[in-house]
Formats: C-alpha cells, sequence, structure tokens
C-alpha cells in the first residue's frame, strides 16, 4: 500500500484564493482592510521565518499586515504596553505574539502575554475566553493548527464522525484543542501522551491518527493501523547524519539533500509509515502551510465581527 498524499500546500493556496476576493468585499464595504498586527520579540531565528511566512501570507490576501518588533532586552512590561496598544488599536482586527518569547522575560510569561490579548482579537485562540468558548462547542477564534487539520480532513473527504481517532501529544496549542474539534465531530477521541502504556498498540486502534509529539520518526508503521490516516505535525530540523540514515535508505532523495545542506526537516511519523497507512500528510507541505492559512481566516472573522459590532 502507498499513502494518499494530503496536501496542505494546495489546500492552502486554494483557501487563500477563496479569503482574497472576500478581503476586497470587506475593504470595499468598511474603507479598510482587515489588519493583523504580529510581535516578535527578540532575534530567534526560526520565529523570523516563520513571522515572515505570516506577513506575505496577510499582505497576498489584502490584510494590512504590520510587524511590531521588540528587541531580546525588553521586559514583560514592554511587552504587555505593546499588547495594550494593539488592543485600542482602531486599524488592527487580530494581534499574534509569535512564541517562544525570550526566556529572560520569565517562565510564566507567554501566559500573561496570551492573556492580555483581547479575546476578540486573539487570532490565535489561545485566550482562556476562546478556549473555554471552543470548550462548549460554540467556537469563536479556534486554535489554527487543529483548525487547518479539520479542514484539510474535510476537504479531502475522509470520515470524522463514528470513526476512532487519536492524538499524540497533549499540548495547549495543537494536542488539546485537536482532540476537542475531533470530538465535536463525533469521533471517539483517544489522547495519549509520554506516559501512555504500550502507546504503539493504542495508536494502531485508530482510524485517525495525529501525530504532535516533537520528535523526529517517532511514529513508525508499528503504530499504524493499516488504511488510517495520519496527520504529522512535526516540524523537526534533524541536523544528525545518523538520525538522517534511520529515516532514509541509501539513495533516497531527501537524503541526498541533507548531505547537501548539513540539515533536514522531517515530521514525527517515519518515512516508512506511508507504506501501511491509507492517507498521509508529507512535511514539509502538510499541516504548516494550512496553519498559517487558517490565521489569514481568523483575521477575517475577527474583521467581520468587531466591523459588525460597531455598527450595531
Amino acid at each position: 500500500m502507498s499513502a494518499r498524499l494530503l496536501d496542505g500546500q494546495a489546500l492552502a493556496v486554494r483557501l487563500q484564493q477563496e479569503i482574497t476576493p472576500q478581503v476586497a468585499q470587506f475593504t470595499a464595504r468598511y474603507g479598510r482592510p482587515p489588519g493583523l498586527a504580529i510581535v516578535l520579540v527578540g532575534q530567534n531565528p526560526a520565529s523570523e521565518v516563520y513571522v515572515r511566512n505570516k506577513l506575505k501570507a496577510g499582505s497576498g490576501v489584502g490584510f494590512r499586515a504590520d510587524l511590531e518588533r521588540l528587541p531580546e532586552a525588553a521586559s514583560l512590561g514592554d511587552v504587555l504596553a505593546l499588547v495594550e496598544r494593539l488592543n485600542r488599536s482602531e486599524a488592527h482586527d487580530g494581534i499574534l505574539v509569535q512564541a517562544p518569547l525570550p526566556k529572560g522575560l520569565g517562565g510564566d510569561a507567554a501566559a500573561r502575554v496570551f492573556d492580555a490579548i483581547a479575546p476578540e482579537k486573539d487570532v490565535d485562540g489561545f485566550t482562556p475566553t476562546n478556549v473555554g468558548l471552543m470548550v462548549q462547542g460554540r467556537p469563536a477564534l479556534v486554535a489554527c493548527t487543529p483548525s487547518g487539520i479539520i479542514e484539510l480532513l474535510v476537504r479531502e473527504g475522509i470520515q470524522i464522525a463514528g470513526r476512532r481517532a487519536c492524538v499524540v501529544g497533549r499540548s495547549d496549542i495543537v494536542g488539546k484543542p485537536m482532540a476537542l474539534l475531533l470530538l465535536q465531530r463525533d469521533a471517539t477521541v483517544t489522547v495519549c501522551h509520554s506516559k501512555t502504556p504500550d502507546l504503539p498498540g493504542v495508536c494502531r486502534e485508530a482510524d485517525i491518527l495525529v501525530a504532535a509529539v516533537g520528535r523526529a520518526g517517532l511514529m513508525t508503521r508499528s503504530f499504524v493501523k493499516p488504511g488510517a490516516t495520519v496527520i504529522d505535525v512535526g516540524m523537526n530540523r534533524v541536523t544528525d547524519a545518523a538520525v538522517a540514515r534511520a529515516l532514509f535508505p541509501a539513495g533516497h532523495p531527501r537524503l541526498a539533500r541533507f548531505q547537501e545542506r548539513g540539515s533536514l526537516l522531517v515530521g514525527d511519523v517515519h518515512p516508512d509509515v506511508a507504506d501501511v497507512a491509507g492517507a498521509l500528510t508529507p512535511v514539509p507541505g502538510g499541516v504548516g502551510p494550512l496553519t498559517v492559512t487558517m490565521l489569514m481566516m481568523n483575521t477575517l472573522r475577527a474583521a467581520r465581527a468587531r466591523a459588525e459590532g460597531a455598527r450595531t
């Protein structure tokens, strides 16, 4: 069996093509484009890339997309003050604070910053208000990666209702909201983590398996029920040649690419899973592009809600 690849990049392009005329209609009606503000603290190289992609996507669909930078030495008070200014901004409908924040801000900095974002502008879906609404089954702005996965499953015609789903990972950003969204679409959901006994055996019961643990190639074919749909959320940069050789056989194009560049981006799912699964998201090109696109959809949703509220 060779798994059908679920092309998140292609779906992201289609969704952005759908969004663009809606943004133009909003701009014509309200005299301004939807506005997205991205806060970047410090100079994390990976964050620089992610932010650049988000700004490009926002500008591409017609948003006002602004980058608000703070230096590595900024205090937590500086970050909170910036968030409060953006909360009051009439030009910005969405606020995204790029994680991770510098360690010097303190262990509770991320929670304090996310809590400070106005829920109606929380396009990441991380505030307690938006998480609570999602838990109650009346979502407003939902975390982008899980909502992108649901969009992919629906658009690819993969049945969710009545199926067994297993989510490996319990983060607030992916694992927990993913489990809730699957449950709300009538899947029977199991959440696994580092303390789960017989992890491969539990995963093999799933018709839909979501891997979100952050360990390169952890999920081998022994984790996968034949014909299952496997969603790989992992984004792991491999720089160890031994790890690369364990993932890809000699002569494989991706191994050759590793040898050229000295690094490779891989998922949590081992490549040999393609021989067992019925459908599989690639890394890169699977879930990642959808995360950015769902951010755009959340920003447009937030803009409409603010504009309509201002008219009433």
